[in-house]
Order: C-alpha cells, then structure tokens, then sequence
C-alpha cells in the first residue's frame, strides 16, 4: 500500500499528541531563548509522564523540535531555539 501525506507526517503527530510534557502554547515560537528555557524546564519538571530525568526531556523535546517538526523554521527562530538548548543546559546547571 502506498503511504499517504498524513501516515509520513509522524513527527506532526507526536509534536500535537505527546503527553510526555505539559508545553505552554506556542513556546517554540517564542523570542526569548531562556522563557523558552525556563518553560520547557518547568514543564520536564512537573511531568509525570517522561521516561527519562528531566533535563533529559526538555533537552529532548527541544533537539526534536528543531529536528523535525521545525524543519522549515527561518534562520532567526532557528538561531533562538539553539540559544534556548545552551540556556537550558545553564539553567539544569549542566555546564
């Protein structure tokens, strides 16, 4: 069976339906590297449903993010996203 546009869209669908973090609306759009920072901490930080320690995950959904579902960023939010993984690093205190 051929696949259609929607069965190839995965990192959509885990982008919309992951529960593993609570993410505030719309914090990749954000222009602040370290709210960004500071929301996906809290957010790892509060989670019940992660599998790995929080830093881990925040690091994680970020890196995806990027990754995946932010492939077509422009450069500038790009730039601000890689700012929020060095922010995060500072802010979990893992220098």
């Amino acid at each position: 069976m051929a696949k259609t546009a929607t069965n190839r869209k995965w990192s959509g669908k885990v982008t919309r339906e992951s529960h593993a973090l609570a993410l505030d609306q719309g914090v990749f759009t954000w222009s602040n590297p370290a709210k960004i920072a500071a929301s996906l901490k809290r957010s790892a930080l509060e989670s019940t449903n992660r599998k790995s320690d929080p830093y881990r995950s925040a690091m994680s959904m970020l890196t995806f993010y990027i990754n995946r579902a932010g492939k077509h960023l422009p450069e500038s939010q790009k730039a601000v996203l890689n700012q929020a993984k060095a922010e995060l690093k500072k802010q979990f205190a893992k220098q």
